[in-house]
């Protein structure tokens, strides 16, 4: 008997109310069907994030593994289309998917040696970009969100949400990233984006320095992929440094990036205006370091 962890059960509640309480319940008997159904036997204790269970185990031949249990949900259901994408090149890789539930058999990494255990946060953020200039070199498979279709809904949710902001400096900053984001919308790429490449998401492994793990992968411009390094271990005085060294190593158009950087910290800010919370100041500062003028 598998042990769901509270905080799970808690994020889930959260988050997805009825249905992650569903998602909880079920947990139990999906975990053991997964174990008997691809013959594996639980290898240590369970993890989890946010939103999966994930569970250490060995196939029949003793191959280490792990086995990802999640709601489906239109950012998980992309996930084993990127990583069969991929297969392995820069990425964990996928041994298994029950399309049905999401439910995913992957080649298990080294959790010890996490990308964020690296002291030098400058190293960090440059092992992101290395593997962020591959992962995007793939085209988009057919079938996964598109930044376009994202982009323009954010834009008809703009007016109604800059509405409720009382403060007009940060209504400002907002209107602002909505403005970078007009003027890129009608190309918005096509590359094949990870959207979550944060340095908890990248993790060591025999066979490469580097692996990501995690994507919640849809069709677009790289530029959309830069913010979560921008913002891991916040640095203000960092962010135009990260911003210069990224665009630099994927090779980006830097005024297209920071119009869909600023369209990543939209998506951020009208996520907490329409779940009634507070604009995170740390966003808007990053918003205001960005919006200065490139060098």
């Amino acid at each position: 008997m598998i042990e769901i962890p509270r905080e799970l059960a808690a994020s889930q509640e959260k988050y997805n109310g009825e249905a992650g309480r569903a998602f909880i319940a079920a947990l139990p008997d999906r975990t053991a069907h997964f174990l008997d159904h691809w013959a594996l036997t639980p290898d240590g204790p369970p993890m989890h994030g946010v939103s999966a269970l994930v569970l250490p185990v060995r196939g029949r031949d003793g191959t280490p593994a792990v086995l990802k249990l999640q709601i489906l949900d239109e950012e998980s259901e992309g996930e084993p289309v990127a990583l069969r994408f991929w297969n392995g090149d820069g990425a964990v890789r996928l041994l298994d998917h029950d399309e049905p539930t999401g439910t995913m058999l992957l080649e298990r990494l080294d959790e010890t040696r996490m990308l964020s255990h690296v002291p030098d946060a400058h190293r960090a953020v440059t092992t992101i970009a290395e593997l962020l200039a591959h992962l995007t070199s793939f085209p988009a498979p057919p079938g996964l969100r598109s930044l376009g279709d994202i982009a323009r809904a954010m834009l008809d949710r703009t007016p109604r949400a800059l509405a409720r902001i009382p403060d007009p400096e940060a209504r400002r900053l907002i209107a602002d990233c909505a403005a970078a984001v007009r003027e890129v919308v009608d190309e918005p790429g096509d590359r094949l984006l990870h959207w979550d490449l944060h340095d908890e998401n990248v993790l060591a492994a025999d066979r490469a320095p580097w692996l990501a793990i995690d994507p919640k992968p849809l069709a677009g411009d790289p530029g959309f992929d830069l913010w979560p390094a921008l913002a891991n271990r916040y640095d203000p005085d960092d962010i135009r440094w990260r911003f210069d060294a990224m665009t630099d190593i994927l090779a980006l158009d830097r005024p297209r990036a920071r119009a869909w950087t600023l369209g990543r910290l939209l998506q951020n800010a009208l996520w907490d205006i329409e779940d009634g919370t507070p604009l995170d100041e740390t966003q808007l500062e990053m918003t205001r370091r960005l919006k200065q003028p490139l060098t």
